[in-house]
C-alpha cells in the first residue's frame, strides 16, 4: 500500500488514493459526514483520494461478493460501516487495512482481538450497539410503563443481534419483564414477524439494528405503527421517518471521526496500532407526532433530557 507521507495528503506520492466504502444502502448525510472527516484530515475528495462506494442494499450475503472484488482491484483501503461488511471485507483480505465505523460488537463478532489492542488489518470506531440493548429496554419501560411483554426485531446471525438478545432477556428477567424474539432475514419475511408479535401479545418493540433492518426502516416503522407497537430504535434517521423514539451514538459523528483512520492508514500507520474508539456523543430523540398516533403521552422525565423532540 503507498502511504502518506508524514505531513499533509499532498506529500503522498503522485496519483490519487483509492479506497472502498461497503455500505448497506445510500445515505447521502452518512457520506457527508465521513467526507467532511476526509477534508479535515487533508484528504480531498476527487483530488487527494478517489471512494469507490458499493451498495450491498441491505443484503448480508452481497458484502461478500462486493468485497472479493473491491479487493481485486488493487485499492489502497477499504471502509466498512457495519459489522456485516467489516466482517465480509476481512474474510476477503488479510492484508488491506480496513476501517470499521459503526461495528456494534468488534471484539464479540472477531474483528478484533480487544478494542485497544486490534491485532489484525480492522480498527476504526465502534457504535458499541450491543451495549445500548439493556438502555433500549429501560427507555421503553418509562415511555411504556404499563407493558409487560416486549418484543425484540433481530436478525438471526447478526452478531451484535445475538448478544444484544442475550443482554436484553437478562435485563428483562430482572425487571419481572417478558421478552419476545421475532426473528427476519429478508424483507418477504416481515409481515410474519410483526404477525408473531402481535399473537404473543406484545405490547411495546425494541428494533435492533443491522443492514437489512436499515434498508427495510420505513416498512419497519409503519408495520410498527399498523400494529400500534409503541418501538425504540438506535439511530436517529428512524425517528426522523417516523418512529417513535431512538437512543444511540451520533452515527455522523462517528462517520467523521472514522475518517481519520483513513488519513493515518495511509500515512503508514499499522491498523494494530490505532485502538478501536468507542462513541463520545450520545442522541435521545422523541417523536411526539408518532405518540399522539399511538395516544401515548411522553413523560416530561423522558422529554426534558431528550436531545431532539420531533413535533
Amino acid at each position: 500500500m503507498r502511504a502518506l507521507g508524514a505531513g499533509a495528503a499532498d506529500q503522498r506520492p503522485t496519483g490519487l488514493f483509492r479506497i472502498a466504502f461497503l455500505e448497506s444502502t445510500s445515505v447521502q448525510s452518512f457520506r457527508d459526514a465521513f467526507e467532511q472527516g476526509l477534508r479535515e484530515n487533508g484528504l480531498v475528495p476527487g483530488q487527494t483520494i478517489a471512494i469507490d462506494y458499493r451498495t450491498a442494499s441491505g443484503s448480508a450475503q452481497r458484502f461478500d461478493v462486493l468485497a472479493s472484488e473491491v479487493v481485486s482491484t488493487n485499492i489502497d483501503l477499504i471502509v466498512a460501516p457495519s459489522t456485516t461488511a467489516a466482517l465480509a471485507a476481512k474474510r476477503a483480505t488479510a492484508k488491506i487495512p480496513i476501517v470499521i465505523v459503526l461495528a456494534g460488537d468488534p471484539v464479540g463478532s472477531g474483528l478484533v482481538a480487544s478494542l485497544a489492542h486490534p491485532d489484525a488489518n480492522v480498527t476504526g470506531t465502534t457504535s458499541q450497539g450491543v451495549d445500548f440493548a439493556t438502555k433500549h429496554l429501560g427507555l421503553l419501560s418509562e415511555a411504556v410503563p404499563d407493558a409487560r411483554r416486549i418484543a425484540v426485531l433481530t436478525v438471526p446471525g447478526n452478531p451484535p443481534n445475538d448478544r444484544g438478545l442475550e443482554q436484553i432477556q437478562k435485563a428483562a428477567a430482572a425487571r419481572g419483564l417478558v421478552i419476545v424474539p421475532s426473528g427476519w432475514r429478508t424483507a418477504d419475511e416481515l409481515d410474519a414477524a410483526f404477525a408473531r408479535i402481535t399473537a404473543d401479545k406484545a405490547q411495546a418493540l425494541v428494533v435492533f439494528d443491522a443492514p437489512p433492518t436499515f434498508e427495510n426502516r420505513e416498512r419497519i416503522i409503519r408495520l410498527a405503527a399498523e400494529h400500534r407497537l409503541p418501538a425504540i430504535y438506535q439511530q436517529k434517521l428512524y425517528v426522523q421517518a417516523g418512529g417513535l423514539m431512538s437512543y444511540g451514538p451520533d452515527v455522523m459523528d462517528l462517520a467523521r471521526r472514522s475518517a481519520g483512520y483513513v488519513a493515518r492508514l495511509l500515512r503508514g500507520v499499522r491498523p494494530a496500532d490505532l485502538p478501536v474508539e468507542q462513541p463520545t456523543k450520545f442522541e435521545l430523540i422523541i417523536n411526539l407526532k408518532t405518540a399522539k398516533a399511538l395516544d401515548l403521552t411522553i413523560s416530561q422525565s423522558l422529554l426534558l433530557p431528550a436531545d431532539e423532540v420531533i413535533q
